[in-house]
């Protein structure tokens, strides 16, 4: 039974690359295979590193791995023996690990190596972490590297420069070995696309699944979008790079108070300026409270790094630019259920589709759902890299 479970899994995951856990019991609940047999199967299938797990906007899922032809390279940089000893151990058997515990050394060693993961302290002798990051993104020998920034600093502005400087995470200290295990075997061995934090949060498809639990549910669970109001004046201002960077700060905010609080609650990203939250009431209430509040904590290192300059307590124009002052803020808005059925409704009039055929909404329909028709932020990805896009934004089919 357990040899039939697991080809089960395997084909499900041969096609798909990444299934969410909900998303698979309800697949190997259809063939009549019950959670405590499929739990067993994906144990063993982890343990023999086929497939990998990350909880990830609060939610499961389980990633297929590739095979590997050679060892991939990890390269520490932390000045704590005992801290980069437990780093190593952490990140297991598996890998090609070199251990660095001098700044000053790591960028002639990296050039050497050529390592495919650098985890990086930032309090470190001679040379910092996040010069030492913003020197490996800028090198062409070494840039397509993935950075994990592994920190005991304040994060409020550590955070956001580590994610400009080209970082592609940042955990705070003390850390859980098993997330830097798990990120570890996620950014070097997931088959398909590069792992990467903001666009592998739930996507269309579990935001759709999510919608529909949410009309289901009792006053006590709540729905809401997240997003950054005049998002995209600034990158019109600016760049589409530096709205990548806010966008990708407000993901690690989310996902880190889901994690550090225990929570409960849904976390997707609608592959534009906004972000969809649900859960209990008054913990998602919490979560858009506080990911408000840090990034009112940030928002100043964001103006500085812009070149806007302070008089007295307030920010002024650009002196070099002259440009306005950005007014960013976070915006909560909380679904009415009734609205959202109203507009789903809609939605199946215009697929004439009956009630129970909805499947997966797109990402224009999951807009509309919310309430918004002014779109004009999109996020999309292809062989180089994440791109946005701002204005003129092309519709989907």
């Amino acid at each position: 039974m357990g040899g039939k479970i697991r080809e089960d899994v395997l084909d499900i995951l041969n096609e798909k690359l990444q299934i969410t856990y909900n998303g698979l019991c309800d697949i190997m609940s259809s063939k009549g295979i019950d959670k405590v047999s499929l739990d067993k199967v994906l144990n063993l299938l982890e343990q023999d590193k086929i497939i990998a797990m990350n909880s990830n906007g609060g939610i499961k899922t389980y990633y297929l791995l590739q095979e590997q032809q050679t060892l991939r390279k990890v390269i520490i940089v932390e000045d704590d023996k005992n801290i980069n000893r437990l780093m190593a151990l952490s990140v297991g058997k598996n890998f090609d690990i070199t251990q660095i515990y001098d700044g000053g050394e790591a960028m002639a060693k990296i050039r050497e190596i050529k390592p495919d993961l650098v985890i990086l302290d930032l309090m470190l002798p001679h040379k910092d972490g996040l010069d030492i990051c913003q020197t490996i993104k800028c090198d062409p020998e070494t840039k397509k590297a993935v950075v994990m920034i592994v920190s005991a600093m304040d994060p409020t502005s550590n955070r956001f420069k580590g994610i400009k400087y080209g970082a592609d995470y940042y955990i705070k200290k003390p850390f859980d070995p098993t997330e830097l295990r798990n990120l570890t075997t996620l950014f070097l061995n997931k088959k398909g696309k590069r792992f990467d934090p903001l666009i592998d949060l739930p996507n269309e498809e579990r935001i759709s699944e999510e919608i529909e639990h949410y009309m289901k549910e009792g006053e006590k669970y709540t729905m809401g979008t997240l997003r950054i109001e005049k998002f995209s004046t600034y990158v019109s201002q600016f760049n589409p790079e530096a709205g990548l960077v806010l966008l990708r700060l407000i993901s690690q905010l989310l996902q880190d108070k889901i994690k550090n609080d225990k929570c409960n609650s849904f976390v997707g990203f609608l592959n534009s300026d906004e972000f969809v939250i649900a859960g209990n009431k008054n913990e998602v209430d919490s979560i858009a409270d506080s990911i408000t509040n840090e990034f009112e904590a940030v928002l100043p290192f964001i103006l500085q790094d812009q070149g806007y300059k302070m008089a007295g307590l307030e920010f002024v124009e650009n002196l070099f630019e002259s440009n306005e002052v950005p007014h960013l803020y976070i915006v909560y808005t909380e679904t009415e259920r009734e609205k959202l059925k109203e507009r789903r409704s809609e939605i199946l009039k215009e697929r004439n589709l009956d009630k129970n055929e909805i499947g997966s909404y797109t990402y224009n329909e999951l807009q509309k759902l919310f309430g918004r028709s002014d779109l004009d932020v999109k996020i999309t990805r292809d062989p180089n890299g994440v791109k946005l896009h701002v204005g003129n934004v092309v519709k989907e089919d």
